[in-house]
């Protein structure tokens, strides 16, 4: 008779081999696998298996899994429809420094347009005295994930507005102030009565800045022109790396949908970034966000827990959320501490399995050719028009 862990392992391995079922959620399992495989009574190793079948015959209708698709319009929440007021009001907010505590910031301090909305650092700009400790992300398409931040903290736009005009090593800005600030402006007060019709509120404020951030949507990419059906969208080369991203690469596992990204959270052990380890400033800012989401013994912490923070859940530890790849090329550098600064680095990350202990990638064994093409892919068929933003008179 089989123990239960071995059990596991024969199921774990089967869906995880080269025959795995398109479309299954391989990452979703090893959760399921992992709570359960160290049961030891029969009853309950039955139990755990019969979750795992389940998991299987599920994914066939998770339609998108693996699945590539073309750009499509953005939907905006009903409580917040996008009209050109909007989008111009958020703008004009996007690019005010009264946001910041100080006055010296503003969001696009951190997502610059002529970087894809991001800011090139390893780690993003940070309120003077303090630093941060994670990466800036691009803009680019944002409006398509279901949450936000690369520890997925906010589940809106609008949500994730406010948390870096509040935040004590971002822009520190005090939100009731903020309103005052606001209201005192005329073409403000005008702009607001416009578009929501009423008065400058950290809510409207938000919303505005939200419309904006949706209208920021990739431009005319080869990759889509390739999807609806031109053949010569995208070069021969860029094809077989195409096809290497969604075959032996195994990327189209994580990387699928609409902006490429399951929206979902993994633990890939990525190498901390030696640069920051010793800085007290980036330790007093992990330790502050710690401290804020409960974590017990956040005095003592010196590595970014990821996902854990906010859910909880030990198998959400040190998990980040899977990263867009449209516009890719042009938000370096890569994961959320910027360690990897080309594309060259995350690709050979991800053949070599990831990082040290994670239980999630294994080797892929691509060929020099076949990481040139994968990379090809990326760059050439991935990146849009570059989008003209004009710089809006700020009140």
């Amino acid at each position: 008779m089989l123990k239960s862990s071995a059990i596991f392992d024969r199921v774990f391995s089967l869906i995880l081999g080269p025959m795995a079922l398109r479309g299954f959620d391989r990452f979703q399992f090893n959760k399921h696998y992992r709570r359960n495989c160290g049961q030891r009574s029969r009853s309950k190793a039955i139990s755990a298996l019969v979750v795992a079948a389940i998991l299987i015959l599920s994914a066939g209708i998770e339609a998108n899994a693996g699945n590539p698709e073309p750009l499509k319009s953005v939907q905006a929440p009903k409580n917040n429809p996008q009209t050109p007021e909007k989008i111009e009001l958020g703008k004009k907010l996007f690019f005010d420094r009264r946001l910041s505590g100080d006055g010296t910031m503003s969001c696009a301090s951190c997502h610059i347009p002529e970087q894809a909305f991001a800011d090139g650092q390893d780690i993003s700009m940070s309120y003077p005295t303090t630093k941060n400790w994670r990466n800036a992300p691009g803009l680019i398409n944002v409006a398509f994930y279901r949450k936000f931040f690369h520890d997925g903290r906010a589940k809106s736009l609008e949500d994730q507005a406010l948390f870096p005009m509040m935040s004590a090593f971002e822009m520190n800005q005090n939100l009731d102030f903020l309103e005052e600030e606001i209201r005192v402006v005329p073409e403000y007060v005008e702009a607001f009565m416009k578009a929501f019709d009423g008065e400058p509120t950290r809510t409207t404020i938000a919303m505005a800045i939200a419309a904006f951030e949706r209208s920021l949507v990739s431009v005319n990419a080869p990759y889509d022109k390739f999807l609806n059906g031109d053949s010569k969208a995208i070069s021969e080369d860029a094809q077989k790396g195409f096809e290497i991203f969604k075959g032996k690469g195994r990327c189209a596992e994580c990387h699928y949908g609409v902006i490429l990204s399951d929206d979902r959270f993994h633990a890939l052990n990525v190498p901390e970034n030696t640069a920051l380890e010793n800085d007290p400033r980036v330790i007093t800012t992990m330790r502050f966000v710690a401290k804020v989401y409960r974590y017990p013994d956040y005095r003592n912490l010196n590595e970014d827990l990821g996902r854990y923070l906010i859910s909880k859940d030990k198998l959400d530890w040190k998990a980040f959320r899977t990263p867009m790849l449209r516009e890719i090329s042009r938000t370096a550098p890569y994961m959320h501490n910027g360690v990897f600064s080309t594309l060259d680095e995350v690709i050979d990350f991800f053949d070599a399995g990831g990082g040290k202990g994670n239980r999630v990638l294994t080797p892929l064994n691509l060929s020099s050719d076949e990481k040139k093409q994968l990379k090809l892919f990326l760059v050439e068929a991935l990146t849009g028009e570059e989008l003209k933003i004009k710089y809006p008179d700020v009140p």
